[in-house]
């Protein structure tokens, strides 16, 4: 097991995928990145004698874009049959909430007010919940928007009826912003995994080891509790 996660890194160097528009599992600042996967990252990489390289992007459709570009060797993503035709997923390290934003003075009370014919909803292109929205929205209208953040700010500036994000996400852009608010239920529940860039990559079983020792002995949890 040891002998395949060292295999990941090339020439000592782990090159690692941290989405940076989750703000429930990193958080970028000044001193650098921060949260769940950065943390995991480094685990993995002290574990195999590696120095850790962050390729940073803005968005999970970003990264998973870049999979077959060799552009990083293992990365963070939600979990989705779609992207597991191209990429491969260890079982979930965490789950985490989307939910939608809306205008304060809107009726929506909860997420199953929204799926109503002339609703426009907005998500972030590739994201999770846009897989989800995709799948499940029958009534309302699906508008996409590049990253997270990018649209968070198309929705603040006055674009659709509600945007899709995760909770952590969503709390961190509108905390400030009287006039929008964040419904209290749950659109649905994404489970992150730490991915290789391969779908039929057999060194997933022994990073897929690495996640259930790093949940199991507590890691996850500490991690949760100094960064969430």
């Amino acid at each position: 097991m040891l002998e395949d996660l060292k295999s990941l890194a090339r020439d000592g160097v782990l090159r690692v995928a941290i989405n940076t528009g989750n703000r429930a599992l990193v958080q970028q600042s000044a001193n650098g990145l921060t949260g769940v996967s950065p943390a995991l990252a480094q685990r993995l990489a002290d574990e195999i004698g590696a120095r850790m390289e962050p390729i940073v992007y803005s968005g999970a459709g970003k990264v998973f874009d870049d999979a077959d570009h060799d552009r990083w060797d293992i990365g963070f993503l939600a979990i989705d049959p779609m992207r597991a035709q191209k990429i491969a997923f260890t079982q979930p390290y965490i789950v985490i909430e989307a939910t939608y934003a809306v205008r304060a003075a809107a009726k929506f009370e909860s997420v199953e007010d929204v799926d109503k014919t002339g609703v426009r909803v907005l998500t972030s292109t590739g994201s999770a919940y846009d897989m989800h929205l995709t799948k499940t929205l029958r009534h309302a209208t699906l508008e996409r928007c590049g990253t997270p953040p990018e649209s968070f700010a198309e929705f603040q500036a006055g674009r659709c009826d509600v945007v899709a994000g995760v909770r952590a996400s969503l709390e961190g852009a509108f905390a400030q912003s009287p006039d929008i608010r964040i419904l209290p239920d749950v659109l649905t529940s994404v489970r992150q995994a730490m991915v290789l860039p391969r779908h039929d990559d057999p060194r997933i079983t022994a990073l897929d080891d690495f996640v259930a020792r790093a949940i199991n002995e507590g890691f996850v949890a500490a991690a949760q509790q100094d960064y969430g």
